[in-house]
């Protein structure tokens, strides 16, 4: 095959292997929630403890993460003195045990279709505090984006059959938190130059989690938990869930790694839509037409928000190559004007 051929086969090779990371982590992203929200549900496997689960999942991660970096030394830990430990990671495993707690319970209370739709309000989150911390700059464009991406979100909320207001709040502060960690992570972490992996961020953060998660937990979930003796640890239920929670990390190391963050975010509205489908064909939840337009229009509003990033980011781009271009051309330049000289003292 010719030279033409080969490169038609490397580059359909980048192509499928995109896919094959997308579809992995839809698949664990999907199993994830479906699972979270089955054991979580009172009509399914009916256990309604958020923060045990957040926990169980955090104790397995810290585990696994210790045995990957300290036992095997599969992966290189990242150098960090206590007073940055302290300073930095610990505030976003706060927010971070926050996050998982909040978006944990709101499966107790909420549909998984309508939770996803909520979710649509993640890049209003983002930017909203990316602007009070002045990591995103304001734009009247960008605002009115993210107005509308609300405003869908709003008309998806009026159409829900079964809206719980506690659920929602629970989930919106989900939103909040997870939102505010993001924005945290670049201003206390990746501004120092410091980067974690999924495995690295789990020894460093998850261990936080816990601590935070047992405060909340000895006198909301450990009282119920101790009077419940009908209570056995199911370990293939909670083994292989906090299995899936793990291998998760790992799929969105390898996605944003071996593609973008944008391929994420678009990859993730696809698995809200199949998340929909999903609760409403087998799971039977109720999704309404007015939930559809109002999630169709939050949709189109992250939809253009993902394409002015990706604009962006190709402006930045093309810039920072001419830039380089420009940099290559004034040397050589300096190296032919620096040649002449040579040959006219030579002459002389």
């Amino acid at each position: 095959m010719g030279k033409g051929g080969a490169i038609s086969e490397s580059v359909l090779k980048k192509i499928l292997l995109s896919y094959t990371y997308v579809a992995i982590w839809i698949f664990l992203s999907f199993t994830v929630i479906v699972y979270n929200k089955y054991i979580l549900d009172k009509k399914l496997y009916n256990w309604p403890f958020p923060i045990s689960l957040t926990m169980i999942h955090m104790s397995f991660c810290a585990t696994l993460a210790f045995t990957i970096i300290k036992v095997f030394k599969l992966v290189e830990p990242v150098s960090m003195s206590k007073e940055l430990y302290l300073s930095s990671v610990v505030p976003i495993g706060a927010l971070y045990s926050l996050s998982l707690w909040l978006s944990n319970s709101a499966y107790i209370y909420l549909s998984v279709s309508f939770i996803q739709m909520l979710k649509a309000l993640m890049p209003v989150a983002v930017y909203s505090i990316g602007v009070l911390f002045k990591k995103e700059g304001f734009k009247g464009d960008t605002m009115l984006n993210m107005l509308s991406i609300s405003f869908g979100v709003a008309i998806a909320a009026y159409g829900e059959a079964k809206f719980d207001p506690w659920g929602v709040i629970l989930q919106l502060g989900a939103v909040a938190f997870e939102a505010t960690r993001l924005v945290m992570i670049q201003i206390l972490l990746t501004s120092k130059g410091i980067q974690l992996n999924p495995i690295t961020s789990l020894y460093y953060v998850a261990p936080c989690c816990l601590v935070f998660l047992f405060i909340p937990w000895i006198f909301v979930e450990y009282p119920i938990l101790r009077d419940t003796s009908s209570f056995h640890f199911d370990f293939v239920i909670f083994g292989t869930n906090s299995l899936c929670a793990f291998a998760l990390n790992l799929a969105v190391f390898l996605l944003v790694g071996k593609t973008s963050a944008l391929t994420m975010n678009v990859a993730g509205v696809v698995k809200d839509w199949l998340l929909i489908a999903f609760s409403w064909s087998v799971i039977k939840d109720t999704v309404t037409p007015i939930n559809l337009f109002g999630y169709g229009l939050a949709f189109l509003g992250v939809a253009y928000y993902n394409h002015s990033k990706l604009q962006a980011l190709k402006t930045k781009e093309a810039q920072k190559k001419a830039a380089q271009a420009d940099e290559e051309e004034g040397k050589l330049l300096e190296q032919r004007d620096g040649e002449g000289i040579g040959e006219k003292r030579d002459q002389a």
